[in-house]
């Protein structure tokens, strides 16, 4: 039987804010345990929340970047549920009327893009953090469980996508994008290892042309995009091989075991009725009129998506674009001032994404970033074009620019790495190889093309590798044809 798989994902992004979502307590990733804790997030009675409005403000610009629709009102409601990390037996969270509705993101895989529905990103607080107590840190195994509720509290928008995702790959790629829109609005570090980024995926199959969605299955505990991809592909293998075998899938939410590889059932998955949602009575609806929403708007850096159509626009092909998009600020920077110094595209892009980003990621310096500008990295290429350096040699002057030692000019003189590019003198070197090695000359002649490049070797050495081995090759071959 063919199967069609249905994918969803939920996104959590913890906002980068000051103070945390209904209280002044402090967000900071690292501190010790239950120390940025007060009444309100902790839950204690006569405590009461007052809206985060830089939170509000980075969800509405979180879906405006997402092309959602921003709700002119909305309402929080008590999510109620009991967990040892969620101190008021209920989460401040949204139910029907969320902030921002019915979105879009595209989503690439290989040579094909699709595009993915949001269905809706609601404002809610975090709960507590859990560290369980075991050898591996695994909930199954663990022989107690520590809280701390530093992170209780903190702002949260959940992206919630519609099950419009077909495999597990394109749920990576979906998670990556947005995780890249996210990062770049600013409003989140984004840091899948801090938590301040989460995914969980909901998974189901259906025979190929069946309308009716298949029981859905909640898979937690994905810390990578890896984790993510191999997560769903596994979900996705247990679900047919579990209805191929007579098999029911119970809808349920599952744990994902890294180092195992497998989902483990963790428990039966609730519906909306089980959360008994109400409206918080302790805030009011609130209102987004349009005149702060077009302040926000105004706000927005450019997005991923329009960077890779510029890119592409200007000459480089998707997939360096896509590359060069997802870097970093920094190193999109480097890219985009050495065009702007006359650098081709092309080029500027292969130095920026490989040599230079392999050389600054092997380096001590904390300020190497700062250590090449693209001036500095267009008159290498520049002396590449022209032919005054080699490739080869290009790599030993940009190692000496990153080292402080000037301009690539003053390197390639100084550290005597200068092209030999007079004819006569690549002639007289030709002349001396050739007179070395007449069998190879004769063989040159009589076809065999291979000897060219033993040739040009030869006078590559003999030059101490600084003839512009696109003369000598020119040379060689008029010597051959003589």
């Amino acid at each position: 039987m063919s199967w069609e798989n249905v994918i969803g994902i939920e996104v959590h992004v913890e906002l980068a804010t000051h103070s945390k979502m209904f209280c002044g307590c402090a967000v900071s990733f690292g501190d010790e345990p239950n120390t940025n804790v007060c009444p309100t997030c902790l839950g204690l009675p006569g405590a009461l929340p007052v809206p985060n409005q830089a939170a509000l403000e980075s969800i509405m610009a979180i879906g405006m970047a997402l092309n959602c629709t921003v709700a002119p009102t909305s309402v929080f409601h008590r999510k109620n549920y009991f967990y040892a990390d969620l101190p008021k037996n209920y989460q401040i969270s949204q139910f029907d009327v969320p902030i921002c509705i019915e979105g879009h993101l595209d989503v690439t895989v290989g040579d094909i893009t699709r595009t993915v529905g949001i269905e809706r990103a609601h404002m809610e607080e975090d709960t507590g953090k859990s560290t369980h107590v075991s050898v591996g840190g695994r909930i199954h195994s663990a022989s107690s469980t520590l809280l701390d509720f530093n992170r209780s509290g903190v702002p949260l928008v959940e992206i919630v996508s519609k099950p419009e995702i077909q495999s597990a790959a394109e749920a990576r790629a979906y998670a990556q994008s947005l995780r890249s829109v996210v990062a770049e609005l600013g409003v989140s570090d984004a840091r899948l290892e801090e938590g301040s980024i989460r995914f969980d995926a909901n998974v189901s199959v259906r025979p190929a042309g069946q309308e009716e969605l298949g029981t859905k299955v909640e898979v937690k505990n994905m810390n990578s995009f890896r984790s993510l991809e191999r997560a769903v592909q596994y979900e996705i293998d247990r679900q047919i091989e579990l209805i191929e075998s007579s098999g029911t899938v119970t809808q349920e939410t599952r744990h994902w075991d890294e180092e195992a590889g497998v989902t483990r059932s963790m428990r039966t998955k609730e519906g909306s009725s089980d959360y008994r949602y109400f409206a918080e009575p302790d805030l009011v609806p609130m209102r987004m009129d349009e005149e702060w929403v077009e302040r926000i708007r105004a706000t927005l850096p450019e997005l991923p998506a329009d960077r890779i159509e510029r890119y592409v626009a200007s000459g480089l092909d998707a997939g360096m674009a896509a590359v060069l998009s997802g870097a970093d600020f920094p190193t999109r920077t480097l890219y985009e001032s050495t065009v702007a110094e006359g650098a081709d595209v092309r080029s500027a892009a292969n130095w920026v994404t490989g040599e230079v980003t392999a050389r600054l990621r092997r380096g001590d310096g904390a300020d190497e970033d700062d250590l090449l500008t693209g001036r500095q990295l267009a008159e290498l290429i520049e002396l590449i074009d022209a032919g005054t350096i080699s490739s080869s040699a290009a790599k030993d002057v940009l190692d000496g620019v990153l080292s402080g030692e000037g301009d690539p000019g003053e390197v390639a003189r100084s550290r005597d790495l200068l092209q030999i590019s007079d004819t006569s003198a690549i002639e007289e070197a030709v002349d001396e190889v050739l007179a070395d090695n007449p069998d190879a000359l004769e063989s040159l002649r009589s076809g065999e093309v291979k000897v060219l490049g033993f040739l040009v070797g030869q006078v590559m050495r003999a030059t101490q590798g600084k003839a512009d081995p696109k003369l000598v090759n020119e040379v060689i071959r008029a010597r051959a044809g003589d």
